[in-house]
């Protein structure tokens, strides 16, 4: 704990009342005084300049450099400008290449002959109800989507209110309202 008390002090993240404390600490404790003292130290030489100064040496490309600036600075810049607009080609052909995501026509039916409205909500309608279609005197309801790729959790709601899962998919969870809603996988073609 100590350490980490030092470290905070060193780096400035005690708030007034944790700096009291460190200093009443630093006045009891001897040792941890001590200890303190040669971190700071060590924090010091850190930040200090490592080298204070660079030794003298002789660079042949350097007069070759003052004699010829073009010769010098024209192949690295036409490497940077190359660079630049290899970057900005492979940016604009991301941009320009809008995301396509797959999606697959399902047909949902349920048979209700008894109810005379019947909804799907899932969240491929953002659990909004979306009205489905009685198919003549059948007893089904039915409607087509058009469902993005990926895993997709749905129930049908009746004209009563009532919430019921599709029979024919077998994989169900329970939602977080107290109903149940089931569970379909649609892979892009």
């Amino acid at each position: 704990m100590k350490d980490y008390f030092i470290s905070m002090y060193i780096d400035n993240e005690l708030d007034l009342d944790e700096k009291i404390d460190f200093v009443e600490e630093i006045h009891k404790d001897r040792t941890f005084k001590n200890e303190t003292i040669g971190l700071l130290e060590q924090e010091k030489q850190l930040r200090g300049d490592i080298a204070v100064s660079l030794p003298k040496m002789a660079c042949p490309v350097q007069s070759q450099v003052k004699r010829n600036n073009f010769k010098f600075w024209f192949p690295s810049f036409t490497g940077f400008a190359t660079a630049c607009v290899l970057l900005i080609g492979i940016f604009l052909l991301f941009q320009a290449a809008p995301v396509q995501h797959k999606v697959e026509r399902y047909r949902f039916v349920i048979y209700q002959p008894e109810t005379k409205q019947a909804e799907i909500i899932g969240s491929f309608t953002n659990w909004a109800p979306v009205a489905m279609e009685k198919v003549g005197n059948s007893g089904y309801w039915a409607i087509s989507l058009e469902l993005p790729e990926g895993e997709h959790r749905y129930s049908y709601l009746l004209e009563n209110g009532q919430q019921v899962t599709d029979p024919t998919v077998l994989a169900h969870e329970q939602d977080d309202f107290g109903g149940e809603n089931s569970i379909i996988k649609v892979a892009g073609l």
